[in-house]
């Protein structure tokens, strides 16, 4: 095949040289600096929370009534000191928020994951097709658009039940649509461009053009929002389970432990809903700072 047929390669330098950029742009905002280490820190502590959690709050047999809503520091029947305190069944918050950190994380990735694929390969059908494929593959999109993300969650959750796995399907058909959107548009730009057109006037194979040209050339402003859309899912995900649809209650994530905790708020144990919401909040807003850091970064105009 003649080298008219392929995109322009990236130089080896030009991609070290690419990423050495990106690094020094976010090292060299302290916001966005201390975003990323406060993440890496957060999802540390997810993978190891098993390991490092003073108690395994899923674990009943570990649990003491008489535990229960002790103030933070203070000292259990157990032994065991509640550095943030113990909720309404006498699990150490602590240990909690690490299990809770791991579920949302887990849910968070794995949602955009699975809705990534599905509207990569929705836009590039789209795009390469046009036509009949392209205005159903459109209109569907258009359709999922056209509803607030929660009304569709929660419709969907109510019709099927609660589970982890229900709702990463929820939220993989929440977001799919914004991906096959923003994937047609990156797609239909490249294929007006000279080697797609070499490519076709050589004959290769519709599949080939897709996979090892269209897509490779398309897919980087997709996976850039994706970055930021992850902080996305796990807000969905706090916000289904605190409306009590989300993940089952024998696997809380952040947003179900701050659901349980709400209503002793007002009779002053605040650390049962408050320590999980900060968890909750320090790992969006870091995850919105590092993903807006990095959109930046490859952005040209910018």
């Amino acid at each position: 095949m003649s080298a008219t047929t392929k995109a322009p390669a990236v130089p080896p330098e030009a991609e070290t040289t690419l990423r050495a950029a990106v690094l020094r742009r976010i090292r060299s905002r302290p916001t966005t600096r201390g975003a990323a280490i406060l993440l890496a820190i957060m999802v540390g502590l997810a993978l190891l929370g098993p390991m490092i959690a003073p108690q395994n709050p899923h674990d009943l047999a570990s649990l003491s009534v008489m535990d229960n809503r002790l103030p933070p520091g203070e000292a259990g029947m157990t032994g065991i000191t509640y550095w943030l305190g113990t909720d309404s069944q006498g699990r150490d918050m602590l240990s909690a928020i690490l299990y809770g950190l791991r579920t949302s994380l887990m849910v968070g990735l794995t949602a955009t994951l699975g809705a990534l694929v599905i509207g990569i390969s929705a836009g590039l059908l789209a795009a390469q097709f046009g036509g009949f494929v392209d205005a159903l593959i459109m209109r569907i999109v258009d359709f999922m658009l056209g509803f607030p993300s929660i009304l569709i969650a929660l419709v969907l959750l109510a019709s099927i039940g609660r589970g982890v796995d229900k709702v990463i399907l929820a939220i993989v058909l929440v977001q799919w649509a914004q991906y096959a959107r923003l994937m047609r548009a990156s797609a239909l730009v490249e294929r007006r461009k000279e080697y797609i057109e070499a490519a076709l006037n050589f004959g290769l194979p519709t599949r080939h053009i897709m996979l090892a040209h269209l897509l490779p050339n398309s897919v980087g402003s997709v996976l850039v929002v994706a970055s930021i859309s992850i902080a996305s899912a796990i807000t969905l995900e706090a916000t289904l389970s605190f409306l009590g649809v989300g993940v089952p209650v024998t696997q809380p994530s952040l947003g179900l432990l701050i659901a349980n905790g709400f209503e002793f708020l007002l009779s002053g144990e605040y650390w049962i809903a408050v320590f999980p919401g900060i968890a909750l909040v320090l790992l969006i807003v870091s995850l919105n700072l590092v993903g807006d850091r990095m959109r930046r970064s490859f952005n040209v105009r910018s």
